[in-house]
């Protein structure tokens, strides 16, 4: 089961900021999955980020972490309505005594018993990762690694979803993927935070995303030398590009036989599939032509966006 966690700070009186600053001290459940590559709002290299104090912890996907919040007491009544068990709050950042850097902050212990419990709040559109007795991976991670730190025997996670429908379910402790976690973290934290030298960017989209944050406008007629490592990577993406095409022409070819075999009818059964080609309408506007025409108009709905495209050529 492993040690009790310790204190290392209150929350009952901790300002917002203040708690926001304490994040940056360690590696809590929220980033386990990022770290581990299982959080599609951020990746890696934002949490280094974070934590080395060169963005702030609050941008990523700020809106839904505002609602869950929100929403938390909620989940938390309706899970002891529902089950019978009393919870409570416990105030306070807690830390694991041998790894100071493995931080949690738990929204609720479960009264009586070695567990705890995570309240969520999930869109409509995620309902299937919540059937059965599946728990999405980002937050079996996350109750795992409160686990580690206050060394319960199980988590309870509690969601609700869409607004309408309550689902929850016991986590039970996994020792062999708490090894794994903590080496994973541990790794992390030594040689990126502390060593201030950041993971390689990954192909998510929030790290695309912090790129576009971090680097909206290029600086005019400027340039940079690219040495022999950038070479392989631009390489590495020309023969992206051929494959690309390659399956491009494939997929189209296939969808092309697909039709030739429908020909007018609008449904095709086959043992496997349910195949659709309806006739269907789409209006757009003739931008070019509305600003010939009303250029006046055409000034005052148009909309201005700053892109910074990556092209590549040979050089000369």
């Amino acid at each position: 089961m492993g040690v009790k966690a310790q204190v290392m700070q209150s929350t009952s009186d901790m300002e917002h900021q203040e708690w926001l600053e304490s994040r940056k001290k360690g590696i809590g459940g929220s980033d386990a999955a990022s770290i581990a590559g299982f959080n599609k709002w951020k990746s890696p290299v934002v949490v280094y980020m974070e934590k080395v104090g060169e963005v702030d912890s609050e941008s990523s996907n700020a809106e839904a972490s505002y609602w869950g919040n929100v929403m938390e007491d909620t989940v938390a009544k309706e899970f002891v309505q529902r089950t019978g068990m009393r919870v409570r709050k416990r105030n306070a950042v807690l830390q694991h005594p041998e790894r100071e850097w493995m931080l949690a902050n738990v929204d609720r212990l479960i009264v009586g018993k070695n567990e705890g419990l995570e309240c969520k709040t999930a869109s409509e559109y995620l309902k299937d990762e919540w059937t059965g007795e599946e728990t999405p991976m980002a937050y079996l991670l996350q109750c795992q690694h409160y686990m580690a730190v206050t060394g319960a025997d199980a988590w309870w996670i509690a969601v609700l979803i869409g607004g309408n429908k309550f689902v929850y379910k016991k986590i039970e402790r996994d020792e062999e993927l708490i090894a794994n976690l903590i080496d994973l973290e541990k790794e992390f934290w030594e040689e990126h935070v502390l060593k201030q030298e950041p993971p390689e960017m990954d192909g998510s989209d929030a790290s695309a995303a912090l790129l576009k944050s971090m680097y909206p406008e290029s600086d005019p007629e400027s340039e940079t030398e690219l040495d022999q490592e950038e070479d392989k990577l631009l390489e590495a993406l020309e023969q992206i590009k051929e494959e690309e095409k390659e399956l491009k022409e494939r997929k189209q070819k296939y969808e092309n036989q697909l039709k030739e075999k429908l020909k007018t009818f609008e449904k095709g059964l086959s043992p496997r599939y349910v195949v659709t080609y309806r006739s269907q309408e789409r209006r757009t506007v003739d931008s070019k032509r509305l600003k010939a025409e009303a250029p006046e108009l055409f000034e005052k709905y148009s909309k201005v966006s700053t892109s910074r495209p990556l092209k590549i050529k040979e050089a000369n």
